[in-house]
């Protein structure tokens, strides 16, 4: 697990090479690490914010690690899907340095709005991976605590986390708990489709007018199912931010270090009462939008084998490399784990009972109802009627 703070000075970290800045009439485009596995030292935005980040050479290794688990484990929970295990599964290939950096950035006390697609974010909070596979698999609600893990419950619904994520914030604010270093934020997650959804851009009103503590992470894949994105936006999606009156940054989303330093830089601005941020995650969704659809109907293989050399876990293991932070033995132990640890999943996967049929009456309300009583009943009579049958 991945623990470093920015500016805080790295035991045993080898010297990065050179800075960058933002250079006038590009897009912004927040990167340490570069698709060969190359270090920037630090990145300077156009606004004057520097972003870096100081880990040890085992917070390297631990943010490798993370990312090949968080790999094979979605690689599972689709290959469940095929075998017909699993109704659906939304995969995030290509998108874990995103995920996995800005999971990592999150503070204890932070608060987290998933889509139905943050399996990483998921795995950093400290969740267990077989919680979201019950939703799939049809046995449960897919639901855990979210006070618990200050991870709120997956939502299907594109966008109507903005929302929920903007009314948490603005409780945070009027409990006072920002304004400090110690205080709480909040982090919202969506798709680039989801920013042609009202319920996103009216989260954006809501939240720059009251000033709430909340980082909006658009993780932008390039496709919204099976739509590319310049039907979505003319402009950058960051630079949306700004006619809301708040500030707006891209980062390289399979660069795991900037994905970091920009969430975590984000976060703590949130939390000292400096409101809402924009980050725009640029990454690419290398696998299908979900195990019903086929993206081979509207994307070139030429395009995917671009994006295939900007592997997020590819430049992260020829970063280790390059630094000598890792060495053949560690890769061999990493891929060990992951495999030990995705057949666990499939196990337990399998293992899950099928739930009574009658049970989807439990919890629909606390105290029941003479209505719901009556729609149980009569449909434990038709399922009895089919006893001795051979259905």
């Amino acid at each position: 697990m991945a623990k470093g703070d920015p500016g805080v000075p790295a035991r045993g970290r080898r010297a990065a090479p050179r800075s960058r800045k933002a250079t006038a009439g590009e897009p912004e485009l927040v990167q340490l690490l570069t698709p060969e596995g190359e270090r920037v030292e630090s990145y300077t935005g156009r606004d004057g914010t520097e972003y870096r980040v100081d880990f040890t050479d085992e917070e390297y290794r631990g943010l490798y690690r993370d990312l090949v688990l968080v790999r094979k484990l979605d690689a599972e929970a689709t290959a469940l899907q095929r075998q017909g295990e699993l109704g659906l599964w939304a995969s995030l290939l290509g998108q874990e340095a995103a995920q996995v950096g800005s999971g990592r950035a999150l503070r204890t006390q932070d608060m987290a709005f998933p889509t139905y697609r943050e399996h990483g974010v998921l795995y950093c909070r400290g969740i267990d991976p077989i919680m979201p596979l019950g939703l799939f698999r049809g046995v449960d609600q897919g639901g855990w605590d979210p006070n618990e893990f200050k991870f709120n419950m997956y939502t299907i619904v594109i966008g109507a986390q903005t929302l929920h994520a903007t009314g948490y914030a603005m409780g945070v604010s009027m409990d006072g708990r920002t304004g400090t270093e110690d205080g709480e934020a909040v982090i919202a997650y969506f798709g680039d489709g989801a920013t042609s959804q009202g319920d996103v851009n009216e989260a954006f009103v809501w939240a720059s007018v009251f000033n709430a503590p909340l980082v909006f992470f658009c993780q932008n894949n390039q496709y919204a199912i099976s739509e590319p994105l310049e039907r979505q936006t003319r402009v950058p999606l960051y630079q949306r931010a700004a006619g809301f009156g708040f500030p707006g940054v891209r980062v390289d989303g399979n660069d795991v270090l900037a994905s970091y330093a920009v969430t975590r830089a984000a976060l703590d601005n949130a939390r000292l009462g400096q409101g809402p941020t924009l980050i725009e995650a640029y990454t690419y969704r290398m696998g299908a939008h979900t195990t019903s659809d086929d993206p081979t109907r509207y994307r070139i293989a030429s395009e995917v084998e671009a994006w295939q050399a900007k592997d997020p876990i590819a430049r992260m293991k020829a970063f280790l490399t390059k630094q000598q932070l890792a060495d053949d033995a560690f890769f061999t132990e990493v891929d060990e784990q992951a495999r030990r640890e995705s057949v666990h999943l499939r196990e337990r996967v399998l293992a899950m009972p099928n739930p009574e049929p009658s049970t989807l009456f439990d919890n629909v309300y606390p105290n029941g109802s003479p209505l719901l009583d009556e729609q149980r009943a009569q449909f434990s009579r038709y399922l009895e009627s089919f006893e001795g049958s051979a259905h």
